[in-house]
């Protein structure tokens, strides 16, 4: 898992691929730290390379880094990884601003990147000048991209969305369980999706609920526009954004109606969910079927299906990048393990191996992507649907302070799920705090 946060923040476990294969693998999180101002290099002229990361970013897992290293017999590399972002983050702040502490390279979440671009971009090394930017799905690349034109982050993975379902629950509630069906059945949109729960609810099975939380839907509506919380400008529009107000009316109805059990995700209670089996479907970003692999277990194992999600708008929810700060002893080498780890092939290892999408468009037509499926998921072609949803996301907006916005809102969500707080009183306590927040 990249990072477990609560309301709207993305979370990932792991999940190994197979050549052409994805199979689920549940790996445990923790946290590290060391002193990163020592001395990393020793009078052989061999020298460690500190990477900073959070959750799992995989290239442990994939054996990455045991590779650079027989590449590159002169370079250690040691990985520093904080299990939660939230934690990961303002560290990360507080050694840019304070000039040392830094990792030779850094993960930034995407929720982060524009912060981090309008106030920190001057203390990363520009990596355009070293890898093909142009290689990365193109809206990866503005991300990390500053108004001088450099660009501080190289791509990892991205979050496409599609919609995992269970496949017996559906059945059982009569409704389509193929996942082509269940694809036409939702064509016209998460409103779509709604009255598909509407049907569900009518012949539920006793205990279940057609998704886990109104706040996850409510992500995805989101991540699907190019206008969300700021406006091209850097003014915070999210009052204003039509997604936004699809987002929440959609969100709203879903909790009045009762269509969710409103279980935060990645939260405790979200996992006992899924290991109960009394959740039907959730939006699932490609991250996502690996949460689900893991806390299910063996018990729903060929149960569970993936579609294509709802509409026609294709979106993204999560990803992250590598970045390499200026004042690095090792800037040089470096810029060359971002290079390489984000380079087609290993970002295909990756995916092999913990279940995280790619970004470089080059490791699509690989086939351990491209024919990459999912037993767990009755061996949903994951590769193509995945890849097809990434080549036409929207370029989004992206504003300082999206991953807080989003999660007040999400938070709120929840109170209307969990207290039965109306939207009216719900929205305007969202809008107090986030006006507070972003200022």
């Amino acid at each position: 898992m990249r990072i477990t946060r609560t309301g709207g923040g993305r979370g990932r476990r792991a999940a190994a691929l197979t050549t052409t294969v994805l199979t689920a693998s549940a790996l445990l999180l923790t946290g590290c730290s060391s002193d990163s101002d020592s001395d990393s290099s020793d009078a052989n002229g061999k020298i460690t390379l500190k990477v900073a990361d959070y959750g799992q970013f995989g290239y442990k897992e994939a054996g990455l880094f045991a590779q650079y290293q027989k590449l590159h017999p002169n370079i250690t590399v040691k990985e520093e990884t904080t299990a939660n972002e939230a934690d990961y983050y303002p560290k990360l702040l507080q050694q840019l601003n304070a000039g040392n502490g830094l990792a030779d390279v850094t993960g930034i979440e995407v929720g982060r990147i524009k912060e981090v671009v309008d106030t920190q971009a001057g203390k990363f090394a520009d990596l355009s000048k070293s890898i093909n930017v142009g290689d990365w799905v193109s809206w990866k690349e503005k991300q990390a991209t500053a108004k001088d034109g450099s660009v501080i982050g190289a791509g990892t993975d991205i979050g496409p969305m599609s919609l995992c379902y269970r496949r017996d629950l559906f059945q059982q509630a009569g409704l389509p369980s193929d996942r082509e069906a269940v694809a036409k059945a939702v064509a016209g949109g998460w409103e779509d999706y709604l009255k598909l729960g509407e049907q569900y609810k009518k012949k539920a099975p006793s205990g279940t609920f057609f998704m886990d939380s109104a706040s996850a839907m409510y992500n995805a509506v989101v991540s699907s526009s190019p206008k969300q919380y700021y406006d091209a400008d850097g003014k915070a529009v999210y009052k204003d954004s039509e997604s936004v107000k699809q987002g929440w009316n959609l969100a709203a109805e879903a909790a009045a109606k009762k269509l969710s059990q409103g279980v935060p995700q990645f939260q405790d209670p979200w996992q006992a969910a899924l290991r109960k089996g009394t959740i039907a479907s959730m939006a699932c970003p490609a991250w996502m079927a690996a949460q689900i692999t893991t806390y299910s277990g063996d018990n729903y194992k060929g149960k569970w299906d993936i579609a294509r999600a709802p509409g026609s708008a294709a979106a993204n929810w999560g990803g992250s990048f590598l970045a390499v700060p200026k004042n690095g002893k090792h800037v040089k080498e470096a810029t060359e393990l971002v290079k390489w780890l984000t380079a087609p092939e290993q970002q295909a290892a990756v995916f092999k191996a913990v279940g995280v999408f790619p970004s470089n468009k080059g490791a699509y037509e690989l086939a351990s992507v491209k024919n990459a499926t999912l037993p767990y998921f009755n061996n949903a072609p994951v590769g193509q649907i995945y890849a097809e949803e990434a080549k036409s996301i929207p370029e989004a907006v992206l504003g300082p302070k999206d991953a807080a916005i989003k999660d007040t809102i999400s938070t709120q969500i929840n109170n209307m799920e969990q207290r039965g707080t109306s939207p009216e009183k719900a929205w305007d306590a969202a809008t107090e705090s986030i006006d507070k927040a972003i200022g």
